[in-house]
């Protein structure tokens, strides 16, 4: 999965220890995140949206699918 969270918190001059504590979450995983190497809960992603005013798949993106909104008809 891919995500924008470093650059997210690169934007607000962040640690990965201050957006951890934001989220409530060990620096490990944030670390983990921003690298791909582990994929957010479900709560955490919205834990993440929430605390950047964004939706979840503006931040979080699956790696090789396009959005889903105009592909797929049913």
């Amino acid at each position: 999965m891919k995500n924008r969270l470093k650059v997210l918190r690169a934007e607000r001059d962040w640690t990965q220890a201050q957006l951890a504590e934001a989220l409530q979450v060990s620096r490990q995983t944030v670390n983990a995140i921003e690298k791909g190497k582990f994929d957010p809960s479900l709560p955490l992603a919205f834990r993440a949206a929430r605390l950047f005013s964004l939706s979840i798949e503006q931040i979080f993106s699956d790696d090789d699918t396009a959005p889903l909104n105009d592909h797929e008809t049913g």
